[in-house]
């Protein structure tokens, strides 16, 4: 069955708003960052910490957040990263890292067997040896 056509009334086309097109995620430098945490951390008095992030225009969770970084990584931490996803890796690079895993597990198996056939040849020569200790008296 054919679809209906649709008659799209005057006017309705979308048009883009210049300022909205033009906006842009504000980002930060390193050394902007740290100069912050610096300013941050020297300030005593009540409401001072305030008064600096408005001065700059930013939210207290961009210094919550800029503070967990410095202290788990230190500078390097507050470098901005590249956003999105994070590549995938191709499949040679798949396949290696599947067969770096089962080579893990196999040789934690084959250090596990090891350790039992030795654990058996030295039961085997405990009893030989409590057998020809009963032999002997």
């Amino acid at each position: 069955m054919p679809k209906p056509s649709v008659v799209k009334p005057e006017g309705s086309e979308v048009i883009a708003d210049e300022v909205l097109d033009g906006r842009r995620r504000r980002t930060f430098s390193v050394q902007f960052k740290r100069r912050i945490l610096e300013q941050a951390t020297a300030c005593e008095n009540h409401g001072e910490i305030a008064v600096l992030l408005r001065k700059h225009g930013l939210y207290s969770s961009h210094l919550a957040q800029w503070r967990a970084q410095f202290s788990e990584g230190g500078n390097a931490a507050l470098a901005a990263k590249p956003a999105g996803r994070k590549p995938r890796q191709n499949i040679k690079d798949q396949r290696i890292a599947e067969l770096e895993r089962q080579l893990a597990k196999l040789t934690s198996r084959l250090d596990l067997s090891e350790k039992l056939v030795a654990l058996q040849k030295k039961a085997q020569e405990l009893f030989a040896a409590l057998a020809s200790a009963e032999t002997t008296r």
